[in-house]
């Protein structure tokens, strides 16, 4: 899920493990630009989501899951608290098993990538991220829409979309820009930075997108619309784009 017109729409040189991936990281820029790409480490995981959390903030998906029927009495600063919440526990995952990139003077730009061969299901990252916190915090109604549709849809329509390739693609899990730092081009940083590395091994990006207008963006970075799949539990169904990024090679890169 990814946030390129939020609102409207993922210099330290490890993120965290890789193991079983054969993926190698661009050489980072060291010359202290603030537009130079940088990978997050554990300890920026709460600034990071801030921006994420900027970028998602009237994002129909994000508040699938808190504004349900059995949080109405909730008021908007519990909710705001929730949505950040959820976004800081991500993001912590990101930074233990995947590839949390920033950039931008003040976190103006996040995207969360999972590397081939990696997920954050495992009990040691479930528990050191926070992520454990989710099956109290949200509502029943809540952890319904998470573990039981949404997050089974997303693995099962991955599966299905990339078959035998899933394990070894590049997952852009989520990527924002904040309000005041849209217009710069960094989304765009944050995915040519990992379409290199998987241009070079040979290997397909797949995104969901949730809002309207990215299917075009993504287009223009070789993005091409796989399907579409939908959350019904809500009055309206609320609509995810699916897209993949095969390799360029040779002279089409």
């Amino acid at each position: 899920m990814e946030k390129m017109n939020a609102a409207i729409t993922i210099e330290s040189t490890s993120s965290g493990s890789t193991s079983g991936s054969a993926s190698t990281l661009p050489t980072l820029s060291t010359s202290g630009r603030v537009d130079a790409v940088r990978v997050l480490k554990i300890s920026e995981h709460k600034a990071a989501a801030q921006c994420l959390a900027d970028a998602f903030a009237t994002d129909a998906v994000a508040m699938y899951f808190i504004e349900t029927p059995d949080r109405a009495s909730k008021s908007a600063a519990a909710n705001w608290k929730l949505h950040v919440n959820i976004l800081e526990y991500i993001v912590a995952a990101h930074c233990m098993k995947g590839l949390a990139l920033t950039v931008g003077p003040d976190y103006d730009c996040v995207a969360l990538w999972m590397p081939p061969g990696q997920n954050m299901d495992d009990l040691c990252t479930i528990l050191r991220s926070g992520m454990w916190r989710l099956q109290y915090q949200l509502s029943p109604e809540g952890k319904t829409r998470f573990f039981k549709e949404f997050l089974p849809l997303l693995h099962d329509t991955k599966a299905e979309v990339l078959g035998a390739r899933d394990p070894q693609s590049w997952y852009l899990v989520y990527i924002g820009t904040k309000q005041s730092a849209r217009g710069k081009g960094y989304a765009r940083k944050l995915i040519e930075y990992v379409g290199q590395m998987a241009d070079t091994e040979g290997r397909p990006c797949y995104l969901e997108s949730s809002n309207d207008v990215n299917p075009i963006i993504y287009g223009k970075l070789g993005f091409e619309m796989k399907k579409t799949i939908q959350l019904c539990r809500a009055p309206d169904p609320i609509e995810l784009d699916i897209m993949v990024r095969e390799p360029v090679v040779g002279e089409g890169k």
